[in-house]
């Protein structure tokens, strides 16, 4: 590749990946310290303590076990083992990068945003009994909720896109939809997170499903030997 194809490249992914990405850590920021140090007195995160007694009351049973399942699903070690063959699933069946990097993409990037948002942003898990060991992070934004949403969106976003049937197209895409939302319920269910936590967590996911759609899933948006192809067809035209 030339200089002048790597530049482009490179400048291309600032514009289209870097910058966004940095916008939204900037957001998350603003919003988490909205969250805990400006608006923590006003409704309705008044009731957040509220609604994380609540669901502490009604546990016990089956929704104790519904809500680890849907916990695991979205725990750390099994959203990359799963993003990994959804990747290579998606690659084998149509043959193209494109896909793959969208999925691989969104998940990378949330944990990103996650991690540093976290590393800014000091708030306490809800003041309710814990079922899960507490990890070293703020409890702003779920970590779990972010992952779970840009993972199994973005494969339904694939597959409905791909679907050959309009009725298989919106089931699978319901699915998968629905499992961040198990996720998100279980994990203020299960007194990890406030419920400002889990709605900060899909402002994350879902602009960086935004974002790696519009680099990777538009054919029109060029990378590497296609985008050197180009600026030389430009160039000698």
């Amino acid at each position: 590749m030339s200089l002048a194809g790597t530049w482009a490249v490179i400048r291309q992914a600032a514009i289209r990946l870097v910058l966004p990405l940095v916008l939204l850590y900037a957001f998350m920021v603003g919003l988490g310290l909205l969250i805990t140090r400006v608006l923590n007195d006003v409704w309705p995160l008044t009731l957040e303590d509220e609604v994380n007694r609540q669901l502490e009351r009604e546990r016990g049973g089956t929704p104790d076990v519904i809500s680890l399942v849907y916990s695991t699903i979205a725990s750390t070690s099994v959203v990359i083992g799963v993003t990994a063959v959804v990747a290579l699933g998606l690659y084998l069946w149509l043959r193209s990068w494109r896909e793959p990097a969208f999925v691989i993409g969104a998940v990378l990037a949330q944990s990103i945003i996650f991690v540093l948002t976290t590393l800014a942003i000091d708030r306490s898990r809800p003041a309710v009994v814990h079922m899960d060991a507490s990890p070293p992070t703020s409890s702003f934004p779920s970590g779990h909720t972010s992952a779970a949403t840009a993972l199994y969106v973005a494969l339904g976003l694939v597959l409905a896109f791909h679907a050959v049937r309009r009725r298989t197209k919106w089931a699978w895409l319901a699915l998968l939809i629905s499992i961040p939302l198990g996720v998100a319920l279980t994990r203020m269910y299960r007194g990890m997170h406030h419920p400002s936590d889990v709605v900060g967590s899909f402002i994350n996911a879902g602009v960086c499903l935004w974002v790696m759609s519009r680099a990777f899933l538009d054919r029109s948006v060029e990378w590497g030997r296609s985008k050197v192809g180009a600026i030389r067809e430009r160039v000698s035209a």
